[in-house]
């Protein structure tokens, strides 16, 4: 069951690195395809933050024998996605250019990198 629900968030999350990149670095902002993009985007992305929350730590010390740091990054994007649609929402683009940046760097690549670390799935598959 492991197996699966890491899968299931590798290939939910993996397409969120090359969307985010096209949303914040190159896209025209506010378009129809911003918008039909940044839709698939956020669902992929909150959806991929709650099938994570499913994974056991296996590296590093653990919170109730399941959590781990990584974790604090699912409450930043649980957090980021919805504060930054009520944003956009209200007209507060401002707040969600800079919450979206946030978790693309945080939430993204910055989990990203973690995931290299040894002793993690993807150090294997790329390191090993």
């Amino acid at each position: 069951m492991y197996e699966f629900i890491r899968d299931l968030h590798l290939y939910t999350i993996a397409p969120c690195l090359p969307l985010g990149f096209y949303l914040i670095v190159v896209s025209g902002k506010g378009g129809v395809l911003h918008k039909k993009i940044g839709s698939v985007y956020m669902l992929l992305i909150f959806f991929s933050t709650i099938v994570s929350l499913f994974l056991k730590a296996y590296v590093g010390p653990t919170f109730l024998n399941h959590f781990g740091w990584i974790h604090l990054l699912s409450l930043l994007t649980i957090w980021t996605v919805p504060r930054s649609l009520i944003a956009v929402k209200k007209g507060n683009i401002q707040r969600h250019k800079r919450s979206m940046k946030l978790l693309y760097w945080t939430g993204l690549l910055l989990a990203g990198l973690f995931t290299l670390m040894p002793g993690r799935y993807l150090h294997g598959v790329f390191f090993e």
